[in-house]
C-alpha cells in the first residue's frame, strides 16, 4: 500500500507537525508513506520538495501570490484567510508517485487548489487541521458559524458586502467537490460536529481520530535539570504560554492570558511565579501583569521542547478557538498539567480537574482560578502529572493513531475493491 501525502509545509506549524509525525508513524508499520510539501526544510525518508533555487523561490511566491485577492481586505481583516484560488502543480507529483490513497492535510498557501482535487487519480482521505475547508477561506471561524449555509459578510475579511470574496469562494468549492468522494478525518470531536454541519463537507464520511505524539520523544523529564538546561533560574512556579505568533495572533488568547495573569497577581501570586512565553518576540508586548517573564523563540527540536514542556509547572492555552493543538498534547505528554478554555477541541485533552483545568469559556479570572488551582497543591500537582502521561498513552499514542488510519485506509481499499468487482 502506497499513502501519498500532501502538506504545505513539513514542519512548520502544528498542521505540518502532526502530519509529519503521522508520515513517520505510518513508516514504522512499513507502510510506504510519501510525503509531498512545498516548503521542505527537514531531511527525511521519503519527504518531496521543491529542488533548487528557482524552485524554492517560486514555491515562496505562490505564498504571496494566493493572498493577492485578499490584498483590498488587509486594512479591515482580522485572522488568516486563504483563498486557495490559485491552481498547484501538487496533484501532478501526487498521481506521478502512484498512490493508493492520497492523504491532504493543510494544503494552502497557493499549494493545491481548491480545483485541484478531482484531478487526484486515487481516493481521499483529508484530515482537517482548521476550518479552512469548510468556509470561503477562514482558517477559524470564531463562532461566525456562516460556513453552516452560506459564507458573505466575513468577519475575517471586515467586509459588510454579501456577495464577497468569501461567498465565492465558498461557492467555487461547492462546485467544485460536488459528488466527490472523500473521507474527512478530524483531530478533535468538535471539529467533527462542525464538519457534519457544514454546507461543504456534511455529506462526506467523516471520522474522528486525533494527533498522534511518540511518547519516547516526549517524557517527562527532572524539572530541576530541565530548569538548568535552559537556563530558567529560578525555583519559583513557572507557567508556560505558546504557539506560533503566540503574541499576535488574537485566536490564541495572550490578551485573556494577560488579564488572567493580573487577577492572579491580586490574589497575591505575582511574586510566587514567573511566566515563559514561547513562539513569538516580545515585539514590545507588556509584561503579563507584574510577573517576571522571559520571551523565547520557536522552538522545533523535540528534545528542546521536551525540556522546556518538563521544566514548567503549567501549561496554558487560552486559545479562543482551536482544533487539536500539538502544545497542550505535548505537555501532557511530559507530565505538565494544562489549564485552557472549555471550547473547541480542548476538552478532548485535558479532563477537568484530573489532568488540568478547564476554565468557564473565555472567563479569564476562571482562567485565574484554574491556573491557581494547579500551582497551589503540591501532592494535587503530582498525580495531575500522572494523569497527563497516562491520558497521552491512552488516547495519542503515534503506533495507536498510525494504526487507525491504516484501517481507514484498507477499508477505502476494500470498498474500492468490491466495487470494481460488481
Amino acid at each position: 500500500m502506497r499513502i501519498v501525502k500532501l502538506s504545505t509545509m513539513d514542519n512548520n506549524g502544528g498542521a505540518a507537525r502532526a502530519a509529519m509525525r503521522l508520515h513517520k508513524g505510518l513508516r514504522a508499520l512499513d507502510i510506504d508513506s510519501r510525503f509531498v510539501v512545498q516548503q521542505k526544510t527537514v531531511e527525511e525518508p521519503g519527504v518531496y520538495g521543491p529542488h533548487g533555487t528557482t524552485a524554492k523561490l517560486y514555491a515562496k511566491t505562490r505564498l504571496l501570490l494566493d493572498q493577492l485577492p485578499v490584498i483590498p481586505h488587509w486594512h479591515h481583516s482580522s485572522g488568516v484567510f486563504a483563498p486557495g484560488w490559485l491552481p498547484g502543480h501538487a496533484w501532478q507529483r501526487a498521481n506521478e508517485l502512484n498512490p493508493d490513497i492520497v492523504h491532504l492535510h493543510w494544503i494552502t498557501k497557493g499549494f493545491l487548489g481548491i480545483h485541484d482535487l478531482v484531478r487526484l487519480n486515487a481516493p481521499i482521505v483529508w484530515t482537517l487541521h482548521d476550518m479552512w475547508a469548510l468556509t470561503g477561506g477562514c482558517h477559524y471561524d470564531i463562532d461566525c458559524g456562516r460556513y453552516r449555509s452560506q459564507c458573505g459578510k466575513c468577519p475575517t475579511l471586515g467586509s459588510e458586502h454579501e456577495h464577497d470574496l468569501a461567498y465565492r469562494m465558498q461557492s467555487a468549492k461547492l462546485r467544485a467537490w460536488q459528488g466527490l468522494d472523500m473521507t474527512i478525518v478530524c483531530p478533535s470531536r468538535w471539529l467533527a460536529d462542525c464538519a457534519r454541519n457544514s454546507k461543504l463537507l456534511g455529506q462526506q464520511q467523516i471520522e474522528v481520530i486525533p494527533n498522534g505524539i511518540n511518547l519516547a520523544q516526549y517524557y517527562p523529564l527532572d524539572k530541576a535539570a530541565a530548569r538548568q538546561r535552559l537556563s530558567f533560574n529560578t525555583d519559583s512556579k513557572l507557567i508556560l504560554f505558546g504557539a506560533m505568533d503566540a503574541t499576535v495572533n488574537e485566536r490564541k488568547g495572550f490578551s485573556q492570558l494577560q488579564s488572567a495573569l493580573r487577577q492572579l497577581v491580586r490574589t497575591g501570586w505575582g511574586k510566587r511565579a514567573s511566566v515563559i512565553v514561547f513562539g513569538s518576540a516580545d515585539h514590545g508586548q507588556p509584561p503579563p501583569a507584574d510577573f517576571p517573564v522571559q520571551y523565547i523563540p520557536p522552538l522545533h527540536n523535540d528534545e528542546e521542547l521536551a525540556a522546556l514542556y518538563s521544566a514548567a509547572d503549567v501549561f496554558v492555552a487560552p486559545s479562543l478557538q482551536d482544533n487539536l493543538p500539538n502544545t497542550v498534547m505535548e505537555a501532557l505528554a511530559c507530565g505538565t498539567p494544562c489549564v485552557a478554555f472549555d471550547s473547541g477541541g480542548m476538552p478532548d485533552m485535558i479532563e477537568h480537574m484530573q489532568n488540568g483545568y478547564l476554565a468557564r469559556a473565555f472567563d479569564a479570572d476562571a482562567l485565574a482560578e484554574g491556573i491557581a488551582w494547579v500551582l497551589e497543591d503540591t501532592s494535587r500537582w503530582k498525580q495531575l502529572s500522572q494523569n497527563a502521561r497516562a491520558h497521552c498513552r491512552q488516547h495519542f499514542e503515534l503506533a495507536a493513531i498510525s494504526k487507525r488510519h491504516l484501517e481507514i485506509y484498507n477499508n477505502i481499499l476494500e470498498r474500492q475493491r468490491q466495487a470494481a468487482a460488481n
